[in-house]
């Protein structure tokens, strides 16, 4: 059997990847917080619809050298989709960066992480109790 072949782990690894380049976007925002003329930027949310009907880009697999061996490959080839989000108005250097509102979205997105890396765990232990294992 393959992982891919489950749902439940496919949507989760997109999910978890979704997150993660979140968090390396908020990382630039906050790095970016004095630059001149900067915008804050975040990713655009996944839709909930493309996820279930897995149209979310097709991505790479990788390669297996043994039948045995359990293909992860990826639902996602690792770009989302990215847009300005401006947390306030622009001060006089043009920079438009909330530390604030960048810290509290930080936040959010490790929690989400952690949620859905539990879930991950979860789904994991129900397939080996499944097994038999």
């Amino acid at each position: 059997m393959d992982l891919q072949d489950v749902p439940l782990m496919a949507m989760l690894r997109e999910r978890m990847t979704w997150l993660n380049q979140r968090q390396d976007l908020l990382s630039e925002n906050v790095a970016n917080a004095d630059t001149p003329r900067y915008v804050a930027r975040d990713l655009k949310p996944l839709e909930f619809d493309q996820m279930m009907n897995g149209t979310v880009n097709a991505g790479t697999t990788m390669m297996t050298t043994n039948p045995r061996h359990i293909s992860m490959s990826q639902s996602h080839s690792g770009k989302f989709e990215d847009h300005e989000t401006p947390d306030q108005e622009f001060n006089p250097n043009g920079n438009a960066v909330s530390l604030e509102v960048e810290m509290i979205k930080v936040s959010e997105t490790q929690a989400e992480y952690q949620a859905a890396t539990n879930l991950y765990g979860k789904a994991m232990t129900m397939m080996k109790t499944a097994i038999g294992r």
